[in-house]
């Protein structure tokens, strides 16, 4: 029954106006940034930071989070770039999270020192409502069918993504691993796989729930952004071990070779702001 209602949700297109298709990866993607606006401006305020230096974030975030995504994605796929390169940078697909984080957070960064104001407590401001809105834009991933789902699986809510825009006899041809078990080598476009973007909206929410918590009980700088870095780089860690995604190096993919590093700054970061915290206490 879970699974029948979860896989009625994958709907690429939404509705038409007019001649105009209403995409639920774009509109995902766009509840994702006013959703995270909204407790940006909350934070922004409680902070002094400024309404209009909240929402002057959230446009850097748009524009240089998309932006990197897209230079990312293009990167890992250069063979396929070459061949199509007008296809390929203007699809709507085809974003990769950490080439958005990376370029977004150098761009507020540079706004942050423009307007006098410490990089590490806009970051502070800014890391719960990050968390909420990657978690929302995720779902995007689930109603489109874009591939980002999980292996194949046997669990209640497992989901059929065969009327996706990447239905799993495409998405798998290129795990010879997982297609070689099916006949013929293809993998069923009916199969039943992990709907690991709801397992990261989910994920998204509860790192979301914990920051916002804590956004007044931890007093420096610094700290609240160390522990986003722990909390969204551990839950990326574990949601690729069942997701579709190639593995680079000691049988981890890319975004998990990335979070090993995020990880270890934000618990190193995050023990260091605490011990200044207990000094200054004292």
């Amino acid at each position: 029954m879970l699974s029948r209602l979860l896989s009625d949700t994958v709907m690429p297109v939404l509705f038409k106006i007019g001649p105009f298709n209403v995409y639920s990866y774009g509109l995902m993607m766009g509840i994702g940034f006013l959703v995270a606006n909204y407790f940006a401006v909350k934070e922004f305020k409680r902070r002094g930071l400024g309404v209009d230096f909240a929402n002057q974030v959230t446009m850097l975030a748009v524009i240089f989070g998309i932006g990197g995504s897209k230079i990312l994605s293009l990167m890992e796929y250069w063979g396929d770039f070459l061949k199509d390169p007008i296809g390929m940078a203007f699809s709507p697909g085809g974003l990769t999270w950490y080439g958005g984080f990376l370029l977004a957070t150098a761009a507020i960064a540079w706004a942050a020192k423009r307007k006098g104001f410490r990089f590490l407590t806009v970051a502070d401001a800014l890391v719960p409502a990050l968390a909420i809105g990657y978690g929302v834009a995720r779902l995007g991933c689930h109603f489109s069918g874009d591939g980002d789902y999980g292996m194949p699986t046997k669990l209640p809510w497992g989901v059929n993504y065969s009327s996706g825009i990447v239905p799993p006899s495409i998405a798998f041809r290129d795990f010879p691993a997982i297609a070689g078990s099916y006949p013929g080598g293809i993998v069923p476009i009916d199969t039943l796989l992990h709907p690991t973007p709801i397992y990261e909206f989910l994920a998204g929410v509860f790192v979301f729930w914990i920051l916002w918590r804590m956004r007044t009980k931890l007093k420096t700088a610094g700290t609240l952004s160390m522990l986003y870095l722990v909390l969204a780089g551990t839950e990326r860690f574990l949601v690729e071990f069942i997701r579709l995604n190639p593995r680079l190096l000691f049988g981890l993919s890319e975004a998990q070779l990335v979070s090993v590093p995020l990880i270890v700054i934000g618990f190193v970061g995050y023990n260091y702001f605490t011990q200044k915290t207990e000094a200054l206490s004292t």
